[in-house]
């Protein structure tokens, strides 16, 4: 193997042809793929030889590898990579699919404003449609704000209160500055509710640093830490709850398994996915870019154990700020081409929804 990922353009067009197709292959039948099967497969003759001397290159270039004692060849996750950002050909959404995601997505929701049965919705059809399990990551509150208000805990717990203006109620735990006092907890309570009455958590986040700058002196000094250490959890994922990951379907990740070694593979990922928690870091992933991202095997080390990949992608609101993700986790073997355009989809139209729910709202 070199010591620098394989790219495209080290493969000429045989190579990067037999690479094509053993990948597409193996997508579908999940199986090791042998050289007497490509060559039957390939436009231009090609005898089982000379597919057999490219497979032994690709194997050298570390975009392929031979489990256990097959003959046959599976791609790595290199390899997989390499198909995915170069080779791999999306499709587009069927109109069965689009109909199937818009009517599930719609039920009753414009009569209810269910958001939580609407992301449960979303998760069931992701599942439902990929044969993967799905994860759906909740909005942070983007409700106008009516009320804040802080209660002490103990000397290292504190918990902020948020109530919206339609009434629902979010609470946060947080680490207070320490030595907090009650008057420092109201002072920075009431500087908060004058800040962020009628507007949202985001769009608060650069007013609130402009009245700390401008009335820093006002301020008690502990409670200028607790509004900044507030607006950081608000801002970032520190008052993240686990009930804002959704998980569906993660019996559909058992159909398949052949083996006791993927049986295992499959304990572990489904492990993994017991601690919600953890699940959070991956809506940072999903924020680092617009639309939909692959993640492969060990890129993401949640899953490296158990040689799974995520298709996932951010749903934004009418202002394009990201408010959540969505995405489906399966074997590396996933059908990428057909993932990929049913998680996008989805992702905007949760976006198009959510845009319209707080516009009703507003009206």
């Amino acid at each position: 193997m070199t010591g620098q990922p394989a790219r495209l353009s080290d493969l000429n067009d045989r190579s990067r042809e037999i690479f094509r197709r053993l990948v597409e292959t193996y997508l579908e039948t999940g199986d090791p793929v042998g050289s007497r099967t490509l060559s039957r497969s390939m436009d231009n003759a090609l005898s089982p030889a000379t597919v057999r001397n490219v497979m032994q290159d690709l194997e050298h270039l570390g975009l392929l590898g031979s489990p256990h004692v097959s003959a046959g060849r599976v791609p790595t996750e290199m390899g997989l990579r390499l198909f995915v950002d170069g080779l791999l050909e999306i499709g587009d959404i069927s109109p069965e699919e689009r109909q199937r995601i818009e009517s599930g997505l719609t039920a009753d929701e414009r009569a209810a404003g269910d958001l939580t049965g609407m992301l449960a919705r979303a998760g069931a059809l992701l599942s439902g449609l990929t044969r993967g399990a799905s994860l759906v990551f909740a909005p942070k509150t983007e409700e106008p704000i009516k009320h804040i208000e802080f209660v002490s805990l103990s000397p290292e717990a504190a918990l902020v209160v948020i109530v919206t203006e339609s009434g629902a109620v979010e609470n946060r735990l947080f680490a207070p500055p320490p030595g907090l006092t009650p008057s420092a907890m109201r002072e920075a309570a009431n500087f908060l509710n004058a800040a962020l009455r009628g507007r949202t958590l985001s769009e608060a986040s650069a007013v609130i640093h402009e009245e700390i700058a401008a009335r820093r002196r006002e301020l008690d000094a502990l409670a200028a830490q607790l509004v900044e250490r507030g607006a950081e959890i608000w801002q970032g994922d520190g008052g993240a709850h686990p009930e804002r990951v959704i998980v569906r379907g993660a019996a559909n990740l058992l159909d398949d398994v052949a083996s006791e070694e993927e049986l295992e593979r499959m304990r572990r990922l489904l492990d993994d996915m017991e601690r919600k928690e953890d699940l959070l870091q991956l809506l940072n992933l999903a924020e680092e870019g617009e639309g939909v991202r692959i993640f492969i095997g060990s890129e993401n080390k949640l899953f490296s154990l158990s040689g799974s990949s995520l298709v996932i992608s951010p749903y934004m609101d009418a202002e394009r700020r990201i408010i959540g993700a969505i995405g489906v986790i399966g074997p590396t073997r996933l059908n990428y081409g057909r993932v990929v355009p049913i998680v996008d989809y989805t992702a905007r139209l949760m976006g198009r929804l959510m845009s319209d729910r707080r516009r009703g709202m507003k009206g």
